[in-house]
């Protein structure tokens, strides 16, 4: 375990340094095992966090994001969250004004983040394959090219329902 652990470690700090080397807008850290974003990854891309215009994370465990992580990469275009453990957004995701795409597919959403409604450069959000349930439509002043939200129905009711009559179908 520990010996999987040390390459998962490896793994993140290899693209990590990619990123930085190259000079890259563009970091990936899909499926590396991540039940958060490591700290200690700031301080790495101190220098670059505005040259970020795309993060991957998708396929990790992750089940929350931090304010630090929306405000230091606050230039991003593309955020890639699918196949997380994630329910919620923090609120400073309503300081990254220059996003346009937002993947939170196959994640623990119950409710759609009413944050994602004050980004003026929003064209997509994707949300399926989540726990939302009931109806949700765009407020009419958000112009999106596309929002994915398919909704959870209802749980149905029985409590009025009446047993039907012994012998009766």
């Amino acid at each position: 375990m520990l010996k999987k652990m040390g390459e998962a470690v490896a793994r993140v700090a290899r693209k990590v340094n990619e990123t930085v080397e190259s000079g890259s807008d563009t970091l990936d850290l899909a499926e590396c095992k991540l039940v958060s974003f490591p700290i200690g990854i700031y301080k790495v891309l101190r220098n670059v966090s505005d040259q970020i215009h795309l993060i991957t994370l998708a396929n990790n465990e992750l089940k929350s994001l931090t304010s630090k992580f929306m405000t230091t990469f606050s230039q991003l275009r593309e955020l890639h969250l699918e196949g997380n453990f994630l329910h919620r957004l923090p609120t400073e995701v309503g300081s990254l004004q220059h996003l346009k795409v937002i993947d939170l597919s196959r994640n623990q959403f119950q409710d759609f983040p009413e944050q994602l409604t004050t980004l003026p450069s929003l064209e997509t959000i994707n949300l399926e394959e989540n726990e939302i349930v009931g109806e949700w439509a765009p407020p009419s002043d958000l112009e999106l090219t596309t929002a994915v939200v398919r909704t959870v129905p209802s749980p149905l009711d029985f409590s009025r329902l009446s047993p039907s009559p012994a012998g009766s179908r």
